[in-house]
């Protein structure tokens, strides 16, 4: 056939279906690897987080930054403004509620989700006027965290099991609004002393004057009527700021 065997025909048409070489910067531009999910952990035990980033990282997911309490989950999310913050509720220095307050500010787009052992109605409410996205019992199962990590970063909103019954009771009676009376400054400071810090601690830690803490004391006293400090001890566990 024109001179060309059967040998040569054969070459000829399999060089037709080689593939064609990509410029590199072409592959660069078309070829990406897929993004994982980017996290904070925070809790003040090192066990948990240890347990929790195992779990995460089995599951494909980037555990970007650990915290041990509050403030270094805030400083951790400014700076490397995470997909996913999970916080543990009761953690030194600055409870979870009011890191998740405060994280929401530095890294807007972070969904956040807490763990705690509490299921009580005012708890699961005020974190959600807080603006978290997940609320995890930490005597579920392990799979109960990945499940919530996948349903806020679709968008959703998850409860672990039996706390969705607790709100949506506590939404059918009317509930009065679960925050308490105090601002978040307030609240700071209450921890703070729940924690046996002395006022000048308080005051240093904040940044505060020693003057400006002990106002935020006396206010709080009078806002909620409590005027001794084992009061204020007593007030400060029931609403989940420390442990007992």
């Amino acid at each position: 056939m024109d001179g060309i065997g059967h040998g040569e025909q054969a070459a000829a048409a399999a060089s037709t279906h080689m593939p064609m070489p990509v410029p590199e910067s072409l592959s660069h531009s078309f070829w990406r690897e897929p993004m994982s999910t980017r996290l904070i952990l925070a809790d003040d035990h090192l066990l948990v987080r240890e347990g929790c980033r195992s779990l995460l990282e089995r599951g494909g997911m980037d555990v970007v930054g650990e915290a041990s309490d509050g403030y270094e989950a805030v400083r951790l999310a400014q700076r490397l403004q995470p997909d996913v913050a999970v916080l543990d509720v009761s953690m030194p220095l600055l409870n979870g509620l009011d890191t998740a307050r405060q994280v929401r500010q530095v890294s807007p787009r972070t969904k956040i989700i807490l763990l705690t052992i509490h299921d009580e109605p005012q708890y699961v409410l005020e974190a959600l006027h807080v603006g978290i996205r997940g609320y995890v019992l930490k005597r579920q199962s392990a799979a109960d965290l990945t499940a919530a990590i996948r349903e806020v970063l679709g968008g959703a909103l998850y409860l672990s099991p039996g706390v969705s019954r607790a709100v949506v009771e506590a939404y059918l009676h009317k509930s009065s609004d679960p925050t308490d009376p105090l601002t978040a400054r307030e609240r700071q400071v209450l921890q703070l002393v729940a924690e046996g810090k002395g006022t000048k601690e308080v005051a240093a830690l904040l940044g505060i004057s020693v003057k400006t803490a002990e106002s935020h004391r006396t206010r709080i006293m009078q806002k909620l009527e409590i005027h001794q400090t084992a009061g204020l001890v007593r007030y400060a566990i029931r609403r989940g700021l420390v442990q007992a």
